[in-house]
Order: C-alpha cells, then structure tokens, then sequence
C-alpha cells in the first residue's frame, strides 16, 4: 500500500482570540477572558492610565469583546474579501502583479541577496556589504526596491485604497494599510522576495531564529498620515525575523525606534531610533520590541514582512510564550504547522 507524503497545513495558536489584545487609548497589551480576569490582571495599571470611571471600564469590555469576536471571524472575512477582489477590482499599476523581476530590486540587493546564496558566503563577509545599525540589537539596513517600483506599488495601493473594495486592517495595531494576500500580491511578490533573496541573507544573519527555515510570511503595507493613524505603540512582532521597507512618500517624524528583546525586564531602557530611508528597508528580530515616533507631516507608507519559521513556533508560540494549541487557519495562517493525515494511493491496491 502506497501513501502520498504527509502534506502540512498552516495554524494559528488558539491564544490570538485571548492574548496581546491592543488597547491604543491606554498604550497596552492586555490578555482577556473576561471581565473579572480584566479587572484582576490589570486594574491597578488601568486606572493609572486613565481607566478610572465605571464608564471607561465598561466601554474597554465593550472593546475587547468586539476586538476578540473580530479575531476569530478574521480568517473567513479575509478570504472573502479576497475573493471579491480578485473578482471585481480593477488594477491601476498591472506590472507590479507580474512575478517578480530583478529590474524591481535596488542592485545593493541583488548583490547581498547573490553573495548570501555563494557556497562561500559568511556573515563576516555578509556584513561587509550591510549597514549595521546595531551591533548589540543585531538590526540592520540594505536598499531593497528601486525607486521607480516604490512609485510604482504606492501608486497601485493607492488606488486600491481610494476603491470601493472591501479592506482588512493590516494587523491589530494599525486602522490604515493593505493586507497584500488580499491584494493578490502574495504569490508574484513576496513568496519570492521570501524565497530566493531574503531566505540565505536571513539564514546568515539569524540562524537562531529560524533564518534558514522560513516557510511562510504575513505581509502588509501601512500607511500613516495627519487624521488617520499617527504613531505605533511598543510592541513585538508576530514573527521570527521582520522586513520593514520605507515606501514613501514625503514626511517628517515617524521614526522607528527599538530597546531590547520582549523578555528582557529593562527592554525599553535608552531606545534606538532609526530614520526611515526610502526603499530601505530595516531587518530584525520579531521579538525585538520597538514602535514608531509621531508623524509631523506628509504620508508614510510601509511595505512590513512578518517572516515565520514553523519549525521554531511549532515548539513556543512567540504570543502566548507557551506549546501551541494549533486551530485550523485560512492560507498562512499565523505561520505554525501540523501534518495532516496522509492520503491512501488507491490505485496502488487494485
């Protein structure tokens, strides 16, 4: 009896509907399963940031309960939006569906991407053709895009946004962006981006973190400007290693800044602060807290890759900090894995 190899399905932890829910009005995290555990867990530090009223708690509840039904609707939603999309939306910038050419990519790129993948490569000589931004923290700065493809992709996310289609908030924190699986911009632009460039560079960079084992990716382009989204709260990333590319256009302000792993209990003492770059983009680890300085004026937009490796947060999921309980997702789903059972080659009994 013949069986077909045991294919993989994508999962999210069961602790996204519970866990790192973001409460942009006091700038903080909160775990919630109810509103005695809320009041419990952080009552004291609530009330210290302006949670005094009997009114200002029963409206964080009314938040939290949304925020948590929200999450767990928001595979099929995605999906559903993205089918819509593929179906009705009218492209602006058709070129920038094509797979992804080399013409795209900052030569810088190409070079480190070319030398990342010699037999020869090593990180000495990697960082050699790298901006080290941080030694200590292990952030880095290469050109990613040209600038004509920059141009090119805003002009295209523009016009998506200025459509009357159906748009997912990019992730928890941010009201403002584009969830590029929805945009159909997964599969020509940043599974390859993931695959042949940015899996040897990060496989050099961070082998202890899953470098050379990225599977799968969540990317997503956020933009800040005047009325809208502003600043982005401390916080770490769902992922093992982050891509942050500076699409444009024009601001001031904005800042990234970065202290040290979430785990660390003095993580935010003297912050880094990294100026953006337009079509540069900053490289790190997932669990490296960071944030994003006020915009003062203009528009930014950023193009942020989450990049997973299963075989990492298959044994610690990097939210809960405990074993996934591994649910069904849609896609990607939040990067884990679990074999399903493999299928029986009927043929091979008759």
């Amino acid at each position: 009896m013949a069986t077909a190899g045991a294919p993989r399905r994508f999962c999210r932890c069961a602790c996204f509907c519970t866990e790192n829910l973001y409460v942009a009005r006091y700038g903080l995290h909160v775990r919630f399963r109810g509103e005695q555990q809320l009041r419990r867990d952080y009552g004291p530090i609530l009330r210290s940031r302006g949670c005094v009223s009997t009114k200002d708690f029963q409206q964080l509840l009314a938040e939290l309960e949304q925020e948590v039904e929200r999450r767990r609707r928001l595979g099929l939603e995605s999906a559903t939006r993205k089918a819509l999309i593929a179906s009705s939306y009218r492209l602006a910038r058709p070129e920038v569906y094509d797979s992804l050419q080399d013409a795209a990519l900052a030569p810088e790129f190409l070079a480190v991407a070319e030398y990342s993948a010699s037999p020869s490569a090593d990180l000495k000589g990697l960082l050699q053709r790298l901006e080290t931004v941080s030694e200590e923290k292990r952030i880095y700065r290469v050109p990613v895009f040209t600038a004509p493809f920059c141009q090119a992709l805003l002009e295209e996310l523009e016009h998506f946004e200025q459509s009357d289609m159906p748009k997912g908030r990019p992730n928890t924190m941010n009201n403002y962006g584009v969830l590029l699986h929805e945009l159909g911009l997964d599969e020509p632009l940043v599974t390859p981006l993931r695959e042949r460039f940015l899996q040897p560079l990060m496989a050099l960079l961070y082998p202890d973190c899953g470098g050379g084992q990225l599977d799968s990716h969540r990317a997503f382009v956020v933009k800040y400007a005047l009325g809208q989204d502003l600043e982005l709260g401390c916080h770490y990333d769902n992922a093992e290693l982050t891509l942050n590319v500076a699409l444009g256009k024009v601001f001031t302000g904005g800042a990234l800044y970065f202290g040290g792993l979430f785990q660390a209990p003095t993580a935010l003492t003297e912050p880094l602060e990294v100026e953006h770059m337009v079509g540069q983009g900053i490289l790190h680890r997932g669990g490296q807290l960071h944030g994003a300085r006020p915009l003062v004026t203009g528009e930014r937009w950023n193009l942020v890759i989450w990049l997973r490796a299963s075989a990492v947060r298959n044994r610690l999921c990097p939210m809960c900090c405990r074993e996934p309980d591994l649910v069904d997702d849609e896609g990607f789903g939040d990067g884990f894995t679990r074999e399903e059972p493999a299928t029986v080659d009927v043929c091979a009994l008759t």
